[in-house]
């Protein structure tokens, strides 16, 4: 390979053309006091709120405090290298993160820097983390469901596109494992999803991106990870990066999904900075903007109207209780702030109820918006005969002399309690959940043990699928029980239990029914044919 002297000439006269010697002044100001992720910086008088700015050793630092003759500042990674004497430099720039498609099926840290080793992102632009929640002209009322493929939420506690709904409950009671099935169900739906893990182990973390890559769910999901380990700084402005990310999408006229993983963390890194920037405390020593730190977050989720592409951001905040307490400062903030809450028992996770879903005390400020017409149609039986059930069973702890009503709706609310049972991972088509409903509803499921409540479902399904395909297409296109469609699958149903379920599963069930059927056939032929004769005669 040669080097030609017409190249080399070429590119010194372009260089020459482009030098300039213009002197570029930048504001600097000295750091005063650093330490635990803050700094206090004296100087930088033209900064303000949300600026970032540059310490000697390259770290950035993210504007918070502004007081009369200095400025507090987080420090957006570790605070080793930074002294106090050195030089800090005003970018003249706002916090800003990459957003686009490429950060899909990657797993990023709070400021959006690649952290899963898969190489670096070529974003499409970059954006501010704090931005403006749309105003009420530019939204729409929510009223498209977000399928989350787990039956006791979509029947009894439905989630609509541009919702805002709380999952609450002690540690280790499900919460994160709802979040993730949601994104799992997501799969082939369109809808982006944004996992934020603020405050986690990383071992946890690297487990939730292994399930979402099983599943096939990593390719849809954009994952903010703010460890346990990282500065609180950065398990501040992660579940913002999050949003940011998702408004991306919302803004093209894309649904998203954004998970917050979980906001007691996010409100203990705040109280931690503040404190250290010398805030004044309040209740539990949080801040008094503790409200609106959480406000102007979730606010950011919305239904857009259709002159501004129709997009949507739901966002599904997590908040972690101590001993079943929603009454304590931060869960009471949050649950003022959403559109409903999903609660969780340690009572009933025990008790192998899973998911532990508390349906007497969870709740969905949108209702039947966020609901297929089947659905809609289902639910309410369902959320009745629980009800009911509840009561009764409260009741009847302080008496054993019930009468048979009592005891029905005893049996019959125990069968909807396992039926909306459902293991992890592992979402339904709300097809599926109608007709499982519908199925119990309606009695098929009373003459079972509890215990077989999930088996008889599970080979409905199956039976459905294999037997009757044209069936179930034709229902997942249009999910609506009409009255037609009611009563085709009552047949099929009674179909199934008679034909195959009693058979195999309880054979002299099965045969000792057939011989009641076959001998009250026989009675009523004869019968038939006396009454015939007897016409006859006359």
């Amino acid at each position: 390979m040669t080097i030609r002297s017409d190249e080399i000439i070429a590119v010194l006269r372009r260089e020459i053309e482009n030098f300039s010697t213009e002197l570029k002044t930048v504001e600097a100001g000295v750091v005063m006091q650093v330490g635990d992720g803050v700094a206090k910086v004296h100087g930088l008088p033209r900064a303000m709120a949300g600026d970032l700015v540059e310490f000697a050793n390259g770290v950035k630092g993210y504007v918070l405090n502004l007081e009369e003759d200095c400025v507090g500042c987080l420090i957006l990674g570790s605070d080793e290298g930074i002294h106090e004497g050195d030089l800090v430099k005003d970018t003249e720039q706002i916090l800003s993160v990459p957003v686009g498609k490429a950060l899909l099926g990657r797993v990023v840290d709070s400021i959006g820097q690649p952290i899963d080793g898969e190489g670096p992102i070529l974003p499409e632009c970059y954006r501010p983390i704090e931005a403006s929640s749309p105003n009420i002209m530019q939204r729409e009322p929510v009223c498209e469901p977000l399928q989350t493929g787990i039956q006791a939420i979509d029947a009894l506690i439905p989630i609509g596109r541009g919702q805002r709904e709380l999952i609450i409950g002690d540690r280790q009671t499900g919460k994160t494992t709802i979040a993730i099935d949601t994104i799992i169900n997501q799969k082939n739906t369109g809808v982006i999803c944004i996992y934020v893990a603020i405050g986690q182990k990383m071992s946890t973390i690297t487990q939730i991106v292994e399930i979402l890559r099983s599943h096939k769910a990593l390719e849809h999901t954009i994952i903010v990870a703010a460890g346990a380990s990282e500065p609180a700084p950065l398990q501040f402005i992660a579940p913002f990066t999050g949003c940011t990310m998702g408004e991306y999408f919302r803004d093209k006229g894309q649904h998203v999904l954004c998970v917050y993983d979980d906001l007691s963390k996010h409100a203990v890194a705040y109280r931690q900075v503040s404190l250290l920037l010398r805030r004044p405390p309040g209740r539990e020593a949080y801040p008094a903007d503790i409200f609106y730190l959480h406000a102007r977050l979730l606010e950011r989720a919305a239904k857009l109207a259709k002159v501004l592409n129709g997009g949507s951001l739901t966002a599904l905040p997590i908040i972690e209780t101590q001993a079943g307490d929603a009454s304590a400062y931060i869960p009471t903030n949050v649950i003022s702030i959403t559109d409903g809450q999903i609660v969780l028992e340690s009572a009933l996770f025990n008790a192998g109820v899973r998911p532990a879903i508390n349906a007497g005390l969870s709740v969905s400020r949108v209702g039947g918006n966020a609901q297929v017409k089947g659905m809609k149609k289902v639910a309410g039986p369902l959320r009745l005969d629980l009800a009911q059930f509840r009561e009764l069973a409260a009741f009847s702890q302080f008496s054993k002399d019930l009468d048979r009503a009592t005891q029905e709706q005893l049996a019959r609310g125990e069968r909807l309690v396992e039926l909306l049972k459902q293991p992890q991972h592992s979402p339904m088509a709300v097809e599926e959940q109608i007709i499982t409903i519908f199925a119990s509803t309606k009695g098929f499921t009373d003459s079972l043990k509890k215990e077989e409540v999930s088996r008889f479902k599970k080979f409905l399904l199956k039976y459905l699928h294999q037997k009757h395909p044209e069936v179930m297409r034709n229902f997942s296109k249009n999910p609506d029980l009409t009255p037609e469609v009611e009563q085709n699958f009552s047949v099929l149903i009674k179909e199934f239990f008679e034909e195959v379920y009693l058979l195999q599963y309880h054979p002299e069930v099965y045969h000792a029914e057939k011989e009641r059927r076959e001998a009250k056939a026989a009675i009523e032929a004869t019968e038939a044919k006396e009454a015939a004769a007897k016409k006859k005669r006359e």
